[in-house]
């Protein structure tokens, strides 16, 4: 070996995902201010990205592709209206929503790829269950078959996907039905599909409670996001603390 070689310097060692499990429901604006707080502070101050896991009471959100006439009972819940991508969708009770907040600058500016592994992710999630997830062309989020109807064959969302970026940080996420009211879905055409039903974990026949999915989400996360770090839940520097006002707005 040549004594002149030098060696190259080691790739900087990156910190361990934050990981926190918001106890509670949590209130959209509130998670909204969050979020865009969050996303400034990693681009501009770098902190570190996190994986936030919250419940939200029954409302509705429009993405930016959303249609008035997909809003089927505008006065049955709040609707807010965000920046995220995709058109209506439903959180409530009994559904996990996972908001995600990565540097993709840092991990390489690729948005289909982000979505991909955020698909991804359900999908093996699921499978810890025994529930076999799958895409569909021209069709976001997570699907599930359900056999044949009278209509043909059957196939029911179990999760969606709605993303925004800034400054190639990501923000908003994704939705697992576990075991929310899924009548609550009616009030809407869900992200703008009439002809497909939603389900839940729950409807499936499985006996699963939102622990048993944040265990599997846990679990998979690493080999597509990289290690997390569970925070505990009366750990100082909880995403909800000192809060500020934002702009998305019930309408």
């Amino acid at each position: 070996m040549d004594a002149q070689a030098t060696i190259p310097p080691a790739a900087p060692v990156q910190p361990p995902l934050e990981w926190q499990v918001e106890p509670g429901l949590t209130a959209y604006p509130d998670a909204v201010a969050f979020m865009e707080r969050r996303v400034a502070a990693i681009r501009d101050a770098g902190a570190a990205e996190l994986i936030w896991l919250v419940e939200h009471p029954p409302l509705y959100t429009a993405g930016t592709s959303s249609r008035r006439e997909d809003l089927l009972e505008p006065d049955r819940f709040p609707v807010f209206e965000t920046g995220r991508g995709g058109e209506f969708t439903y959180h409530g009770p009994g559904q996990r929503v996972v908001y995600v907040m990565l540097d993709l600058k840092r991990r390489g500016p690729d948005l289909r790829r982000f979505v991909h592994d955020l698909e991804e992710w359900i999908i093996r999630s699921l499978a810890r269950f025994s529930v076999t997830g799958e895409r569909r062309d021209g069709r976001v989020g997570i699907w599930v078959a359900r056999g044949s109807g009278p209509l043909g064959p059957r196939e029911d969302k179990i999760a969606a996907i709605g993303v925004r970026i800034r400054r190639w940080v990501t923000y908003h996420g994704l939705a697992i039905n576990v075991e929310p009211n899924l009548d609550h879905f009616s009030g809407i055409v869900p992200c703008g599909i009439a002809e497909h039903g939603v389900t839940s974990l729950v409807d499936l026949g499985l006996p699963v409670g939102m622990a048993d999915l944040d265990a599997a989400l846990l679990g998979n996360v690493e080999e597509l996001f990289g290690p997390a770090q569970p925070s505990l839940p009366d750990q100082p520097g909880r995403p909800l603390q000192n809060v500020k006002p934002v702009t998305d707005k019930a309408v």
